[in-house]
């Protein structure tokens, strides 16, 4: 099983085929994901790389924890797993859960 990176900071023009790119260089990446504003459809400046295996993800952290990425500086640490029973941010905004919320659209 591989292990979860977290990766903050990252510019807003850094996709997934990016992000894997900065990552392949220090072992196999299982998968990438750059976190999306769903209202938006831009980056959040933030995403997860799975690596290989544990020895692959410490030399990811090593080397591209604080290493600059077009003017700004990585954070790189491995990914805490969501706490039970949490979905995120959803349903502690009020009001726009379920159906009739978003009638921009």
């Amino acid at each position: 099983m591989g292990k979860k990176l977290y990766v903050g900071n990252l510019p807003y023009s850094v996709g997934n085929n990016d992000l894997q790119r900065l990552f392949e260089a220090h072992g196999s990446v299982v998968s990438v994901q750059v976190i999306m504003d769903r209202d938006t459809g831009r980056s959040k400046g933030f995403g997860f790389v799975e690596m290989g295996n544990d020895t692959e993800a410490q030399v990811a952290i090593a080397d591209m924890n604080g290493k600059e990425v077009e003017g700004r500086s990585l954070t790189v640490n491995e990914a805490r797993p969501k706490p039970e029973g949490s979905n995120g941010s959803r349903g502690s905004r009020g009001g726009r859960g379920g159906y009739g919320g978003r009638s921009r659209y």
